[in-house]
Protein backbone atom coordinates (compact mmCIF):
# COMPACT_ATOMS: atom_id res chain seq x y z
CA UNK A 1 0.00 0.00 0.00
CA UNK A 2 3.00 2.67 0.87
CA UNK A 3 4.93 1.39 -2.60
CA UNK A 4 1.09 2.56 -4.74
CA UNK A 5 0.89 6.06 -2.63
CA UNK A 6 4.25 6.70 -3.79
CA UNK A 7 3.75 6.05 -7.08
CA UNK A 8 0.32 7.79 -7.16
CA UNK A 9 2.41 10.91 -5.26
CA UNK A 10 4.94 11.01 -7.52
CA UNK A 11 2.44 10.76 -10.62
CA UNK A 12 0.45 13.93 -8.32
CA UNK A 13 3.16 16.00 -7.98
CA UNK A 14 5.06 15.52 -11.59
CA UNK A 15 1.54 16.36 -13.05
CA UNK A 16 0.43 20.28 -14.33
CA UNK A 17 -0.47 22.23 -12.59
CA UNK A 18 1.24 21.27 -9.59
CA UNK A 19 4.67 21.46 -10.66
CA UNK A 20 3.92 25.07 -11.68
CA UNK A 21 2.59 25.92 -8.28
CA UNK A 22 6.29 24.25 -6.91
CA UNK A 23 8.27 26.97 -9.76
CA UNK A 24 5.81 29.54 -8.73
CA UNK A 25 6.11 28.91 -4.60
CA UNK A 26 9.63 28.77 -5.02
CA UNK A 27 10.55 32.10 -6.79
CA UNK A 28 7.74 33.51 -4.96
CA UNK A 29 9.64 32.52 -1.68
CA UNK A 30 13.24 33.50 -2.65
CA UNK A 31 12.05 36.78 -3.35
CA UNK A 32 9.98 36.86 0.13
CA UNK A 33 13.11 35.56 2.23
CA UNK A 34 15.55 37.81 0.59
CA UNK A 35 13.20 41.15 0.93
CA UNK A 36 14.36 41.85 4.55
CA UNK A 37 11.21 42.40 6.44
CA UNK A 38 9.14 39.92 4.98
CA UNK A 39 10.09 36.30 5.82
CA UNK A 40 8.11 33.00 5.52
CA UNK A 41 5.38 33.44 7.87
CA UNK A 42 4.56 36.72 6.72
CA UNK A 43 4.96 36.05 3.10
CA UNK A 44 2.76 32.68 3.84
CA UNK A 45 -0.04 34.02 5.27
CA UNK A 46 -0.49 37.15 3.04
CA UNK A 47 -0.37 34.19 0.14
CA UNK A 48 -2.72 31.71 2.75
CA UNK A 49 -6.10 33.19 1.38
CA UNK A 50 -5.59 33.69 -2.52
CA UNK A 51 -4.78 29.58 -2.45
CA UNK A 52 -8.93 29.14 -1.98
CA UNK A 53 -9.33 28.52 -5.33
CA UNK A 54 -6.19 26.20 -6.40
CA UNK A 55 -7.29 23.08 -4.64
CA UNK A 56 -5.78 21.42 -1.83
CA UNK A 57 -2.78 19.95 -3.23
CA UNK A 58 -1.87 23.02 -5.72
CA UNK A 59 -2.07 25.41 -2.61
CA UNK A 60 -0.09 23.48 0.29
CA UNK A 61 2.48 22.67 -2.92
CA UNK A 62 2.53 26.50 -3.69
CA UNK A 63 2.93 26.76 0.15
CA UNK A 64 5.83 24.69 0.37
CA UNK A 65 7.43 26.18 -2.65
CA UNK A 66 7.21 29.47 -0.50
CA UNK A 67 8.62 28.33 2.64
CA UNK A 68 11.83 26.21 0.74
CA UNK A 69 12.35 28.95 -1.23
CA UNK A 70 12.47 31.64 1.31
CA UNK A 71 15.12 29.70 3.51
CA UNK A 72 17.84 30.05 0.51
CA UNK A 73 16.32 33.75 -0.12
CA UNK A 74 17.01 34.90 3.19
CA UNK A 75 20.62 34.49 2.23
CA UNK A 76 21.07 37.12 -0.07
CA UNK A 77 20.52 40.02 1.96
CA UNK A 78 22.46 38.14 4.57
CA UNK A 79 25.64 37.85 2.13
CA UNK A 80 25.06 41.27 0.55
CA UNK A 81 23.58 43.95 3.03
CA UNK A 82 24.60 42.34 6.27
CA UNK A 83 20.46 42.20 7.23
CA UNK A 84 19.16 38.38 7.11
CA UNK A 85 16.22 38.61 5.15
CA UNK A 86 14.59 35.85 7.59
CA UNK A 87 15.78 34.66 10.89
CA UNK A 88 16.87 31.43 9.43
CA UNK A 89 19.91 33.23 7.83
CA UNK A 90 21.24 35.26 10.88
CA UNK A 91 24.17 32.85 10.75
CA UNK A 92 25.02 33.31 7.28
CA UNK A 93 25.75 36.70 7.73
CA UNK A 94 29.13 36.04 10.04
CA UNK A 95 31.33 34.68 6.96
CA UNK A 96 28.23 35.82 3.83
CA UNK A 97 28.75 39.47 4.67
CA UNK A 98 32.25 39.64 4.89
CA UNK A 99 32.94 37.76 1.90
CA UNK A 100 30.79 40.46 0.01
CA UNK A 101 32.98 42.64 1.70
CA UNK A 102 36.19 40.42 -0.22
CA UNK A 103 34.60 40.63 -3.35
CA UNK A 104 33.24 37.25 -3.73
CA UNK A 105 29.95 37.78 -2.72
CA UNK A 106 28.52 35.43 -5.78
CA UNK A 107 30.82 32.59 -4.55
CA UNK A 108 28.83 32.90 -1.42
CA UNK A 109 25.74 33.22 -3.10
CA UNK A 110 26.01 30.23 -5.20
CA UNK A 111 27.58 28.08 -1.80
CA UNK A 112 24.35 29.11 -0.42
CA UNK A 113 22.01 27.83 -3.20
CA UNK A 114 24.13 24.15 -3.67
CA UNK A 115 23.76 23.65 -0.12
CA UNK A 116 20.69 23.99 0.18
CA UNK A 117 19.57 22.45 -2.34
CA UNK A 118 21.55 19.75 -1.32
CA UNK A 119 20.70 20.03 2.11
CA UNK A 120 16.95 19.47 1.02
CA UNK A 121 17.18 16.72 -1.44
CA UNK A 122 18.84 14.55 1.70
CA UNK A 123 15.93 15.73 4.05
CA UNK A 124 13.40 14.94 1.69
CA UNK A 125 15.12 11.58 0.53
CA UNK A 126 15.08 10.82 4.74
CA UNK A 127 11.47 11.12 5.17
CA UNK A 128 10.11 9.35 2.00
CA UNK A 129 12.52 6.37 3.86
CA UNK A 130 10.65 7.01 7.60
CA UNK A 131 7.56 7.41 6.19
CA UNK A 132 6.32 3.95 6.65
CA UNK A 133 7.32 3.50 9.97
CA UNK A 134 5.04 6.48 10.50
CA UNK A 135 1.99 4.91 8.75
CA UNK A 136 2.59 2.20 10.85
CA UNK A 137 2.17 4.06 13.95
CA UNK A 138 -0.56 5.97 13.01
CA UNK A 139 -2.50 3.12 11.82
CA UNK A 140 -2.18 1.44 15.59
CA UNK A 141 -3.82 5.07 17.45
CA UNK A 142 -7.01 5.25 18.05
CA UNK A 143 -9.38 8.71 19.74
CA UNK A 144 -7.30 8.14 23.23
CA UNK A 145 -4.18 7.94 21.47
CA UNK A 146 -5.16 10.91 19.12
CA UNK A 147 -6.15 13.14 22.75
CA UNK A 148 -3.10 12.20 24.19
CA UNK A 149 -0.57 13.09 21.46
CA UNK A 150 -2.45 16.47 21.32
CA UNK A 151 -1.84 16.71 24.79
CA UNK A 152 1.83 15.85 24.45
CA UNK A 153 1.52 18.72 21.76
CA UNK A 154 0.36 20.94 24.07
CA UNK A 155 2.64 20.16 26.99
CA UNK A 156 5.52 21.66 24.77
CA UNK A 157 4.48 24.47 25.33
CA UNK A 158 6.84 24.44 28.31
CA UNK A 159 9.46 24.22 25.85
CA UNK A 160 8.79 26.41 23.33
CA UNK A 161 8.20 29.63 25.85
CA UNK A 162 11.76 30.83 26.14
CA UNK A 163 11.95 33.09 28.54
CA UNK A 164 8.75 33.19 30.68
CA UNK A 165 6.95 29.97 30.89
CA UNK A 166 4.15 31.76 32.98
CA UNK A 167 3.96 33.85 29.40
CA UNK A 168 3.72 30.94 27.46
CA UNK A 169 1.41 29.10 29.75
CA UNK A 170 -0.79 32.21 29.06
CA UNK A 171 -0.62 32.50 25.49
CA UNK A 172 -1.14 28.75 25.02
CA UNK A 173 -4.04 29.46 27.26
CA UNK A 174 -5.57 31.71 25.10
CA UNK A 175 -4.99 29.95 22.02
CA UNK A 176 -7.03 27.57 24.07
CA UNK A 177 -10.12 29.67 24.90
CA UNK A 178 -10.32 31.11 21.43
CA UNK A 179 -11.06 27.54 20.03
CA UNK A 180 -13.89 27.21 22.31
CA UNK A 181 -16.31 29.86 20.34
CA UNK A 182 -18.90 28.34 18.44
CA UNK A 183 -20.58 24.68 18.02
CA UNK A 184 -18.47 22.44 20.41
CA UNK A 185 -17.14 18.98 18.10
CA UNK A 186 -19.47 16.26 19.22
CA UNK A 187 -21.92 17.78 21.75
CA UNK A 188 -23.92 20.76 19.02
CA UNK A 189 -23.35 22.91 21.80
CA UNK A 190 -23.10 26.74 21.41
CA UNK A 191 -20.75 28.70 22.96
CA UNK A 192 -19.30 31.92 23.93
CA UNK A 193 -20.87 33.35 20.60
CA UNK A 194 -22.83 36.26 22.21
CA UNK A 195 -25.66 36.11 19.99
CA UNK A 196 -23.65 36.55 16.50
CA UNK A 197 -24.58 33.88 14.23
CA UNK A 198 -21.29 34.69 12.44
CA UNK A 199 -19.64 33.07 15.32
CA UNK A 200 -21.22 29.97 15.17
CA UNK A 201 -18.39 28.13 13.18
CA UNK A 202 -15.85 29.79 15.57
CA UNK A 203 -12.90 32.13 14.57
CA UNK A 204 -11.23 31.45 11.55
CA UNK A 205 -7.75 29.95 12.25
CA UNK A 206 -6.52 31.56 8.70
CA UNK A 207 -7.74 35.07 10.14
CA UNK A 208 -5.83 34.60 13.23
CA UNK A 209 -2.94 33.80 11.15
CA UNK A 210 -2.89 36.42 8.83
CA UNK A 211 -3.70 38.73 12.46
CA UNK A 212 -0.87 37.20 13.77
CA UNK A 213 1.75 37.74 11.13
CA UNK A 214 0.85 39.94 8.36
CA UNK A 215 -0.62 42.81 10.44
CA UNK A 216 2.04 42.04 13.94
CA UNK A 217 4.98 41.99 11.60
CA UNK A 218 4.12 45.05 9.71
CA UNK A 219 3.38 47.00 12.83
CA UNK A 220 6.48 45.90 14.27
CA UNK A 221 8.08 47.10 10.75
CA UNK A 222 6.30 50.11 11.10
CA UNK A 223 7.99 51.16 14.00
CA UNK A 224 11.11 50.46 12.87
CA UNK A 225 13.96 53.67 12.50
CA UNK A 226 15.35 53.97 9.01
CA UNK A 227 14.04 51.43 6.68
CA UNK A 228 15.51 48.43 4.83
CA UNK A 229 16.19 49.51 1.65
CA UNK A 230 19.72 49.18 0.28
CA UNK A 231 21.63 50.55 -2.29
CA UNK A 232 25.19 49.62 -1.92
CA UNK A 233 25.40 46.41 -2.96
CA UNK A 234 28.04 44.02 -5.16
CA UNK A 235 27.32 40.89 -6.54
CA UNK A 236 31.19 39.91 -7.66
CA UNK A 237 32.96 36.94 -7.59
CA UNK A 238 33.11 33.69 -9.40
CA UNK A 239 29.53 31.28 -9.65
CA UNK A 240 31.40 28.47 -9.64
CA UNK A 241 33.89 28.82 -7.34
CA UNK A 242 31.27 28.49 -4.46
CA UNK A 243 29.93 24.88 -6.95
CA UNK A 244 33.84 23.63 -5.75
CA UNK A 245 33.21 25.07 -2.62
CA UNK A 246 30.93 22.97 -1.32
CA UNK A 247 31.68 19.79 -3.26
CA UNK A 248 34.55 19.86 -1.18
CA UNK A 249 32.86 19.57 2.15
CA UNK A 250 30.23 16.88 1.85
CA UNK A 251 31.02 16.07 5.61
CA UNK A 252 29.83 19.57 6.48
CA UNK A 253 26.73 19.56 4.08
CA UNK A 254 25.69 15.95 5.75
CA UNK A 255 25.80 17.13 8.72
CA UNK A 256 24.25 20.52 9.04
CA UNK A 257 21.29 18.87 6.98
CA UNK A 258 20.57 16.35 9.49
CA UNK A 259 21.16 19.18 12.06
CA UNK A 260 18.80 20.86 10.68
CA UNK A 261 15.92 18.45 10.12
CA UNK A 262 16.57 16.87 13.84
CA UNK A 263 16.12 20.63 15.42
CA UNK A 264 13.55 21.13 12.76
CA UNK A 265 11.19 18.25 14.02
CA UNK A 266 11.45 19.58 17.82
CA UNK A 267 8.05 22.43 17.89
CA UNK A 268 9.26 25.65 18.98
CA UNK A 269 13.06 25.30 17.60
CA UNK A 270 13.04 25.82 13.82
CA UNK A 271 16.15 27.03 11.82
CA UNK A 272 16.29 30.45 13.91
CA UNK A 273 18.03 27.18 16.08
CA UNK A 274 19.44 25.23 13.67
CA UNK A 275 21.49 27.66 11.70
CA UNK A 276 23.47 28.21 14.84
CA UNK A 277 23.76 24.61 16.10
CA UNK A 278 25.20 24.06 12.79
CA UNK A 279 27.44 26.88 12.59
CA UNK A 280 28.75 26.37 16.06
CA UNK A 281 29.65 22.29 15.36
CA UNK A 282 30.99 23.57 11.67
CA UNK A 283 32.93 25.73 13.71
CA UNK A 284 34.13 23.30 16.58
CA UNK A 285 34.96 20.90 13.80
CA UNK A 286 36.91 22.42 11.54
CA UNK A 287 40.53 23.31 11.17
CA UNK A 288 40.48 26.84 9.93
CA UNK A 289 39.98 30.30 12.47
CA UNK A 290 38.89 32.46 10.10
CA UNK A 291 35.15 32.38 11.38
CA UNK A 292 33.18 34.99 11.23
CA UNK A 293 35.88 36.88 9.29
CA UNK A 294 34.69 35.35 5.23
CA UNK A 295 35.20 31.69 5.76
CA UNK A 296 32.80 30.00 3.42
CA UNK A 297 32.15 26.79 5.70
CA UNK A 298 30.63 29.10 7.83
CA UNK A 299 28.01 30.01 4.96
CA UNK A 300 27.46 26.20 3.97
CA UNK A 301 27.04 25.01 7.66
CA UNK A 302 24.06 27.88 7.81
CA UNK A 303 22.20 26.77 4.54
CA UNK A 304 22.19 23.54 4.60
CA UNK A 305 21.23 23.30 8.26
CA UNK A 306 18.00 25.99 7.50
CA UNK A 307 16.86 24.09 4.31
CA UNK A 308 16.80 20.77 6.00
CA UNK A 309 14.74 22.27 8.84
CA UNK A 310 11.61 22.13 6.25
CA UNK A 311 12.05 18.51 6.19
CA UNK A 312 12.19 18.19 9.69
CA UNK A 313 9.41 20.27 10.22
CA UNK A 314 7.17 18.49 8.44
CA UNK A 315 7.23 15.23 10.41
CA UNK A 316 5.38 16.98 13.30
CA UNK A 317 3.16 19.32 11.35
CA UNK A 318 1.75 16.51 9.06
CA UNK A 319 2.11 13.25 11.61
CA UNK A 320 0.24 15.31 14.79
CA UNK A 321 -0.77 18.71 13.42
CA UNK A 322 2.15 20.15 15.62
CA UNK A 323 3.25 23.25 13.77
CA UNK A 324 7.27 23.85 14.75
CA UNK A 325 7.35 26.84 13.37
CA UNK A 326 5.60 29.59 12.55
CA UNK A 327 5.59 28.53 8.78
CA UNK A 328 4.21 25.14 9.68
CA UNK A 329 1.37 26.85 11.52
CA UNK A 330 0.67 28.77 8.53
CA UNK A 331 1.07 25.55 6.17
CA UNK A 332 -1.50 23.89 8.72
CA UNK A 333 -3.85 26.60 8.50
CA UNK A 334 -3.79 25.85 4.99
CA UNK A 335 -4.28 22.18 5.19
CA UNK A 336 -7.86 22.74 7.75
CA UNK A 337 -8.19 26.16 5.03
CA UNK A 338 -9.04 23.13 2.08
CA UNK A 339 -10.44 20.55 4.11
CA UNK A 340 -7.48 18.57 5.22
CA UNK A 341 -6.93 17.42 8.73
CA UNK A 342 -3.61 17.78 9.85
CA UNK A 343 -2.55 15.05 12.02
CA UNK A 344 -2.47 10.79 11.80
CA UNK A 345 -5.02 11.05 8.64
CA UNK A 346 -2.42 12.52 6.50
CA UNK A 347 -0.18 8.74 6.71
CA UNK A 348 -3.49 6.73 6.20
CA UNK A 349 -6.06 8.32 4.28
CA UNK A 350 -4.47 10.60 2.96
CA UNK A 351 -0.86 8.77 2.50
CA UNK A 352 -0.52 9.58 -1.73
CA UNK A 353 -1.55 13.31 -1.18
CA UNK A 354 1.39 13.66 1.84
CA UNK A 355 3.73 11.96 -0.55
CA UNK A 356 3.30 13.84 -3.23
CA UNK A 357 4.09 17.20 -0.72
CA UNK A 358 7.92 15.20 -0.20
CA UNK A 359 8.16 15.15 -4.58
CA UNK A 360 7.16 18.36 -4.77
CA UNK A 361 9.63 19.82 -1.97
CA UNK A 362 12.15 17.25 -3.74
CA UNK A 363 11.49 19.39 -7.09
CA UNK A 364 11.22 22.25 -5.08
CA UNK A 365 14.89 22.24 -3.78
CA UNK A 366 16.07 21.54 -7.63
CA UNK A 367 14.63 24.58 -8.64
CA UNK A 368 16.54 26.49 -5.55
CA UNK A 369 19.72 25.28 -7.43
CA UNK A 370 18.79 26.23 -10.94
CA UNK A 371 17.92 29.29 -10.04
CA UNK A 372 19.94 29.99 -7.41
CA UNK A 373 22.56 29.74 -9.63
CA UNK A 374 21.29 31.34 -12.81
CA UNK A 375 19.85 34.59 -11.32
CA UNK A 376 22.97 35.60 -8.75
CA UNK A 377 24.10 38.80 -10.68
CA UNK A 378 20.28 40.30 -10.35
CA UNK A 379 19.76 39.11 -6.67
CA UNK A 380 20.82 42.86 -5.56
CA UNK A 381 17.33 44.46 -6.29
CA UNK A 382 15.91 42.22 -4.26
CA UNK A 383 17.57 44.40 -1.59
CA UNK A 384 15.74 47.15 -2.56
CA UNK A 385 12.38 47.28 -1.64
CA UNK A 386 11.34 50.38 0.54
CA UNK A 387 9.12 49.85 3.23
CA UNK A 388 7.17 52.78 2.42
CA UNK A 389 5.44 51.14 -0.03
CA UNK A 390 5.76 47.25 1.09
CA UNK A 391 3.60 47.76 4.53
CA UNK A 392 0.10 49.32 2.99
CA UNK A 393 0.16 46.80 0.60
CA UNK A 394 0.73 43.76 2.76
CA UNK A 395 -2.03 45.44 5.09
CA UNK A 396 -4.30 45.71 2.23
CA UNK A 397 -3.43 42.09 0.77
CA UNK A 398 -4.19 40.24 4.53
CA UNK A 399 -7.39 42.49 5.62
CA UNK A 400 -8.75 41.21 1.70
CA UNK A 401 -7.92 38.15 1.72
CA UNK A 402 -8.85 37.10 5.02
CA UNK A 403 -12.54 38.21 4.10
CA UNK A 404 -13.00 36.76 1.08
CA UNK A 405 -12.79 33.23 2.31
CA UNK A 406 -16.12 33.17 4.17
CA UNK A 407 -17.16 36.75 3.42
CA UNK A 408 -17.60 37.30 6.92
CA UNK A 409 -17.01 40.80 8.67
CA UNK A 410 -16.07 38.53 11.76
CA UNK A 411 -12.63 37.40 10.18
CA UNK A 412 -11.93 40.89 9.54
CA UNK A 413 -12.59 41.99 12.50
CA UNK A 414 -10.34 38.70 13.94
CA UNK A 415 -7.40 39.62 11.77
CA UNK A 416 -7.28 43.42 13.18
CA UNK A 417 -8.04 42.19 16.97
CA UNK A 418 -5.28 39.06 16.69
CA UNK A 419 -2.94 42.13 14.53
CA UNK A 420 -3.03 44.22 17.62
CA UNK A 421 -2.41 41.20 20.29
CA UNK A 422 0.38 39.36 17.93
CA UNK A 423 1.89 42.93 18.03
CA UNK A 424 1.55 43.18 21.98
CA UNK A 425 2.91 39.55 22.67
CA UNK A 426 5.97 40.59 20.19
CA UNK A 427 6.57 43.85 22.44
CA UNK A 428 6.67 41.47 25.76
CA UNK A 429 7.93 38.47 24.51
CA UNK A 430 4.68 36.12 24.67
CA UNK A 431 5.44 33.24 22.87
CA UNK A 432 3.09 33.33 19.10
CA UNK A 433 4.05 29.27 18.74
CA UNK A 434 2.37 28.98 22.09
CA UNK A 435 -0.65 31.06 21.22
CA UNK A 436 -0.96 28.84 17.98
CA UNK A 437 -0.29 25.46 19.29
CA UNK A 438 -3.22 26.15 21.68
CA UNK A 439 -5.16 27.36 18.46
CA UNK A 440 -4.08 24.39 16.40
CA UNK A 441 -4.48 20.77 19.21
CA UNK A 442 -7.15 22.57 21.08
CA UNK A 443 -10.08 21.22 18.63
CA UNK A 444 -8.49 18.03 18.07
CA UNK A 445 -7.98 16.91 22.00
CA UNK A 446 -10.99 18.48 22.69
CA UNK A 447 -12.95 16.13 20.09
CA UNK A 448 -10.94 13.12 21.11
CA UNK A 449 -11.42 13.21 24.85
CA UNK A 450 -14.91 13.29 23.95
CA UNK A 451 -15.49 10.72 21.68
CA UNK A 452 -13.02 8.99 24.16
CA UNK A 453 -14.95 9.07 26.71
CA UNK A 454 -18.35 7.79 24.54
CA UNK A 455 -16.35 4.92 23.71
CA UNK A 456 -15.63 4.09 27.30
CA UNK A 457 -19.01 5.23 28.52
CA UNK A 458 -17.41 7.80 30.75
CA UNK A 459 -14.24 5.87 32.44
CA UNK A 460 -11.21 7.75 32.49
CA UNK A 461 -8.94 4.45 32.30
CA UNK A 462 -9.11 4.22 28.35
CA UNK A 463 -6.47 6.70 28.12
CA UNK A 464 -3.68 4.24 29.71
CA UNK A 465 -5.37 1.32 28.45
CA UNK A 466 -3.09 0.90 25.66
CA UNK A 467 1.10 0.61 25.68
CA UNK A 468 1.02 3.93 23.05
CA UNK A 469 -1.02 5.66 25.38
CA UNK A 470 0.95 5.18 28.82
CA UNK A 471 4.11 5.89 26.62
CA UNK A 472 2.00 8.96 25.33
CA UNK A 473 1.81 9.42 28.83
CA UNK A 474 4.48 9.28 30.16
CA UNK A 475 6.41 11.33 27.62
CA UNK A 476 3.97 13.99 28.16
CA UNK A 477 4.78 13.90 32.34
CA UNK A 478 8.42 13.45 31.50
CA UNK A 479 8.01 17.19 29.56
CA UNK A 480 6.13 18.45 32.12
CA UNK A 481 7.81 17.28 35.06
CA UNK A 482 11.41 17.84 33.95
CA UNK A 483 11.83 21.29 33.70
CA UNK A 484 11.03 21.43 37.35
CA UNK A 485 13.16 18.83 38.40
CA UNK A 486 15.93 20.47 36.30
CA UNK A 487 14.83 23.90 38.05
CA UNK A 488 14.71 22.08 41.56
CA UNK A 489 18.22 20.26 40.94
CA UNK A 490 20.36 23.69 40.11
CA UNK A 491 18.58 25.06 43.17
CA UNK A 492 19.70 22.74 45.40
CA UNK A 493 23.48 22.51 43.75
CA UNK A 494 23.58 26.59 44.34
CA UNK A 495 22.19 25.99 47.63
CA UNK A 496 24.86 23.63 48.43
CA UNK A 497 28.10 25.89 47.59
Amino acid sequence: MTFAAFLEGLQIAFSWPTIGWMVAGVLLGIVIGAVPGIGPNLGMAVTLPLTLPLGGTNAIVLLIGIYSGSMYGGSIAAILVNVPGTAAAAATTFDGYPLSRQGVASMALSASAVSSALAGFMTVAALIVISPLIVTIVLAMGSPEYFLVAVLGLSMITIVARGSMVKGLVAGAFGLMLTTIGIAPMLSEVRFTGGSLALYDGLSFVAAILGLFAIAEMLKLAGESGGIAREDVDTSGSVWEGVREVAARPVTVVKSAFIGMFIGSLPGSGAAVSNFVAYGEAMRSSESDGFGRGEIEGVIAAEASNNGTVGGSLIPALSFGIPGSGATAVLLGGLLMHGLQPGPDMFDGELALTYSLFVALFLGNAIILVVGLALITRTEYLTKVNTDYLIPVIVVLAIAGGFTLRSNWADVATIVLLGGIGYYMFEHDYSVIAFILGMVLGPIAEENFTRSLQLSDGSWTIFVASWPSRLLVAAVLVILVGPLLKDWYVSRGHGAT
